[in-house]
């Protein structure tokens, strides 16, 4: 199951893109024999200003109906490392082709992406700068990697 992050915005050279680029390959490398790869990032920019619609409709372009959608967003729910990994194994063993996880713009998701979400997650009630909750989010997904390997890596 390929696993897809969706944002709005693009993150220039810098220290997160640095640690983005580094935990989604090092999950990448650990989910090809879990069936949890490839781990990819798409990046969308609303160049008309169309705020929250415009922003979904181009993180939604081109999704496969065979997807389970995610949306990040601090009213979700707040999940432990191990749940979210089992929620991924459950899409995954389930025959889902890919679980996306979205990540709106400056004014959060549109709530008619939120309500078609699958899982509404949520990383607390703070809300996080954009490309933190990028890297939040890689490293989570590392994390769910070594979880499901029954690595060390995570220790609760």
């Amino acid at each position: 199951m390929r696993l897809t992050i969706r944002a709005v915005g693009r993150l220039r050279a810098g220290p997160e893109r640095a640690l983005i680029d580094d935990y989604l390959a090092r999950a990448g490398r650990a989910g090809r024999p879990l069936g949890l790869a490839p781990i990819d990032e798409v990046e969308v920019e609303d160049r008309k200003a169309g705020g929250p619609a415009a922003e979904a409709l181009l993180l939604t372009r081109k999704l496969s109906p065979d997807v389970s959608r995610v949306a990040l967003d601090e009213r979700g729910r707040l999940l432990s490392s191990p749940a979210l990994a089992e929620w991924i194994a459950g899409c995954r063993d389930a025959g889902r082709a890919e679980a996306v996880f979205f990540i709106g713009g400056a004014d959060g998701l549109d709530p008619g992406l939120r309500k078609g979400a699958d899982l509404i997650l949520s990383f607390g009630q703070m809300v996080w700068p954009h490309a933190l909750a990028r890297v939040m989010l890689a490293e989570q997904l590392y994390r769910v990697t070594q979880i499901l390997a029954g690595t060390p890596y995570h220790r609760a």
